[in-house]
Parts: C-alpha cells; sequence; structure tokens
C-alpha cells in the first residue's frame, strides 16, 4: 500500500519591487498585500504548504532602490515565504550589502554557487530541508555566471561557471544528504527557462529531483515543461499570479505521485487582502512620492519600450540624454536597463527613475569603426531574434545609423551624419558600468583590446544625476522619428 501525501507548492519570480496594487481595464490586479492575502488563504485552507520565491525580490521600483533593499527585506519578512533563492538583482546594491540585507531577513536565503575564491567557501546556504507533515523536503539555490554577471565587479567572488557545473552541484548535494531519507527535492533556480531545460537534462534520475522553479527570463507558462521527468515552471514576473502545485508525495517511493499546476490571478474576487502588509507598502509609497513627484520634462505623447530587442521611443531618448550630456559620439544605452513599458506625457522623476532604475557609472572607451561593426553583428546574431535568448541589445544615439542583413548575418552599412564610417576611424562610445564591465559577454570584445585605442574613462559617477540634469533643462522633448537600426531580412 502506497503512503501518500499532499503538499501544496506555491511559487513567484523575479518579484522586482512590484508591490503596488494596479488599475488594469478599471479591474484591480497585484500588489504585495493581495498576494499575501492569497498565500495566508491557502496555508489556512491547506495543511501542509510551502512558499518559494525563486530570485530577484529587489530592484524595479523606487520603493527598493530608496531604501536599498531594506524595505523590500521588510515587506517580505511580512510575505513570510519558506525559502528564496538569490537572483542576479540581490547583488545590485553590492554583495556586502546584500550579506547584510540576508542577516534582516527572516526566512531562509539559499545559493549553492557564490563562493569566496580564497577558500571555496560558500556565501549562503546552499540548501534548506524543510520538516513537513513528516516529509523531509530538500531545496537547493542554483544560480550560473552566465547569469550573475554583476560579480565581475566583485573580484573576490566566485560563481559555478555553467549548467555542466551547476548541474555536478546538484548531485553532489543531493548525495550528501542520502542518508536523510528526503522525501522530495525542488531546484529553486534563476538562470531562465531554456538554462532550466538543459540542467534537467543533465540531472541523472538517481540523485531524486522531482520539480525545478525558476525565474530570469519571466516566463508565463500554460503548463509545466517536462524535460527528464522534470517539470519546470515559472510564473512570469511581479505579483500579478502566482505559481501553485497541488502534489500527491510518494514517501516510500521519494518522488510525485501526480500533481496539478496552475497560474493563479491575484486580484480581488479571489485574494482578500493583506491589511498589515498593505500599511507598511502605503508607508513606504507616500515617503518616496512626496519626495519624487517632481515634474521633470513633458512628451507631446506617452512613449513606449514595449520590447528589449528592437528600437523604440523611449530607448532612443535617454540614449539621447548620455550622448549629448557627456560628449560621446554614440551612447549605447541597454534595453535591459529601461523597465518599464511606456512613459509621459508627463514626467517625473520618480517615472524617470523607474523607467532607469540603475545609478551607474558611465564610461567613455574608444573602438574603431571594424570594431563597431563586429559588436553590432554580434548583437544582432539570430539568438537576438528567437524570442528565448536572454542576449544584450542597445538603444543608438542620435546621428548613427546601422543597416543589417539578417540572411548574410552582416552590418551592410554603418553611418554617422550620413558618412561611412571607415574601419579605422576611432569612435567615443559611452556605457553603463555593469554593461561595460562584461563587453566581452555582451558585445564580443575584450577590455583589452579597447585599452589598447586608449584608456577608459569614468565620464559621470551617477547616471541619474545627467538624466535629471538634462531632462530638467529640456522642458519639452520629442521622441526622434529617423529609424537608427534598420534589419533586413535579406
Amino acid at each position: 500500500m502506497k503512503h501518500l501525501k499532499k503538499l501544496t507548492l506555491l511559487h513567484s519570480n523575479d518579484l522586482h519591487g512590484d508591490f503596488l496594487v494596479e488599475k488594469v481595464d478599471e479591474k484591480l490586479i497585484g500588489g504585495v498585500s493581495m498576494l499575501s492575502g492569497y498565500v495566508n488563504k491557502v496555508r489556512r485552507e491547506e495543511e501542509n504548504v510551502v512558499y518559494a520565491v525563486a530570485g530577484d525580490m529587489f530592484q524595479g521600483s523606487l520603493i527598493d532602490s530608496e531604501y536599498k533593499g531594506i524595505s523590500t527585506i521588510e515587506i517580505m519578512n511580512l510575505l513570510a515565504p519558506d525559502v528564496v533563492t538569490i537572483g542576479n538583482h540581490e547583488v545590485d546594491y553590492g554583495l556586502a550589502h546584500l550579506l547584510f540585507l540576508e542577516k534582516c531577513a527572516n526566512f531562509p536565503i539559499i545559493n549553492a554557487n557564490m563562493y569566496l575564491k580564497s577558500n571555496g567557501r560558500r556565501l549562503f546556504k546552499s540548501h534548506e530541508i524543510l520538516h513537513i507533515d513528516g516529509m523531509k523536503v530538500l531545496f537547493i539555490g542554483i544560480l550560473t555566471e552566465e547569469v550573475l554577471q554583476k560579480t565581475k565587479l566583485e573580484k573576490l567572488i566566485g560563481t559555478l561557471v555553467d549548467i555542466e557545473a551547476a548541474a555536478g552541484e546538484v548531485g553532489r548535494i543531493c548525495d550528501s544528504y542520502q542518508t536523510e531519507d528526503i522525501d522530495f527535492t525542488v531546484l529553486l533556480t534563476h538562470i531562465g527557462l531554456e538554462a532550466d531545460k538543459e540542467l534537467a537534462s543533465k540531472l541523472d534520475p538517481r540523485w531524486g529531483v522531482d520539480l525545478i522553479i525558476g525565474g530570469h527570463s519571466h516566463t508565463l507558462l500554460e503548463q509545466p515543461v517536462e524535460v527528464n521527468g522534470i517539470p519546470i515552471v515559472q510564473a512570469a514576473s511581479g505579483t500579478d499570479q502566482i505559481g501553485r502545485f497541488d502534489i500527491i508525495v510518494d514517501t516510500d517511493l521519494n518522488t510525485i505521485d501526480s500533481y496539478t499546476w496552475q497560474l493563479i490571478s491575484i486580484n480581488p474576487e479571489h485574494c482578500p487582502e493583506d491589511k498589515a502588509l498593505k500599511e507598511v507598502i502605503e508607508k513606504y509609497h507616500a515617503l518616496t512620492e512626496s519626495k519624487y513627484n517632481r515634474i521633470l520634462t513633458r512628451f507631446p505623447e506617452r512613449y513606449t519600450h514595449p520590447g528589449r530587442h528592437m528600437e523604440t521611443p523611449v530607448g532612443k531618448i535617454f540614449a539621447d540624454a548620455f550622448k549629448e550630456s557627456l560628449g560621446l559620439d554614440i551612447m549605447l544605452e541597454a534595453s535591459g536597463s529601461l523597465r518599464g513599458y511606456s512613459i509621459g506625457p508627463i514626467m517625473t522623476l520618480k517615472d524617470m527613475q523607474e523607467m532607469h532604475p540603475f545609478n551607474e557609472e558611465v564610461y567613455r572607451y574608444k573602438v574603431t569603426g571594424k570594431q563597431f561593426r563586429h559588436m553590432m553583428e554580434y548583437m544582432l546574431r539570430d539568438e537576438a531574434f528567437d524570442g528565448v535568448s536572454h542576449t544584450e541589445f542597445y538603444q543608438f544615439s542620435e546621428g548613427m545609423r546601422v543597416v543589417y542583413s539578417k540572411k548574410k548575418k552582416k552590418i551592410l552599412s554603418f553611418t554617422m551624419y550620413g558618412r561611412e564610417v571607415g574601419d579605422d576611424e576611432l569612435l567615443r562610445v559611452g556605457m553603463h558600468q555593469f554593461h561595460f564591465k562584461n563587453l566581452q559577454t555582451g558585445l564580443n570584445i575584450s577590455e583589452e583590446e579597447i585599452v589598447r585605442n586608449a584608456v577608459p574613462k569614468v565620464v559621470s559617477t551617477q547616471s541619474h544625476s545627467v538624466l535629471e540634469e538634462y531632462f530638467s533643462s529640456h522642458p519639452h522633448l520629442t521622441a526622434p522619428e529617423e529609424q537608427r537600426l534598420v534589419i533586413l531580412e535579406e
């Protein structure tokens, strides 16, 4: 006779400081207070409930950035997840600050990857074993170097290099706890859906991994993806929805007997509001609103940033702001640094910082026309358009125009103000610190190659100061209409 027990597993990922309720088509949706209300409701209705978060609690709202994540930890403590793993944006305020925030958390933060290079010691606990109704549920936190590029700024910190190494680490941890009689094993990852699928394919079935709950790629799923017999899920991003597994666990075989999974919309119809949490959020919201509600500029209409792998009106506006302010030939404004969908017609300081939350140094470096063409051909490779890969993509500033052939995989034309740029011509290019330090990954050119042209220089220590000054001194702005990136199918 089977010994079966039910486990209800709730999960979120990529919350990104999405604390406030939104109104969409006259209906309220999302917000941490209703999310918490749903989690608490399920905890009352079901006996064995676990709530897990697969990375990126931080970065994306003024409430988070104004207090460097301390506000987020206070809110998350009230939300009370049972286990959380590290995402790439958890290190945005610096590694030392993240270790401080971990001490403020009332919930376990796990990660098997980050370690000190000097002695190999992990920075976080690699796993958490939850004891639930006689069951032992093992959670392992996984992050790879490809995702965690920010740690390249931390010279003492290392990460597991790739999926192969991550799979090996999972095996070592699982093997170490075979004597514990683990009933159920979950990988809590923040590496993106495609990497999760690759990871699942490399796991030895004898290690006993039952589920992968992921994040990073913000994937909205209708049903779990199964690879190597392992269901893989994500819950898109933010607080508009939450994933829910209802699992029957076979505690004799230590595996899933059966399960159902659904994506639950967070709305007033079935998510009662957590009043205590709402008060905390409103306190932080009021403080940030009063400080950041100053109008910077206005546009003739609302401008959009609908996707990261395309030229957008918002992208051109922000790229032009840096180019004009810092005396550059070209500003490469990373599409992923622009975190909103639209802005205007009135833009406040709050709007500006929510659209561009990363207050980083800006570097100026020099490349030749030939090097720049190579960088652009790498940026525009096939993976940039497959809708799956998480490649870097940049918005172009005023004056430049790139024509690219997808069929030939080649730049057909690269001009500045209508003049074709010569191969040996030197260009002054601007880029934020994170992307400059990851040039090899993002644009397939090394910092060593660039240094041969000229020593790179920090031309701004705070990008927000540049943007605030620029928009304040340009009270009426219109998005440029010219097409700066032309992509031909032939």
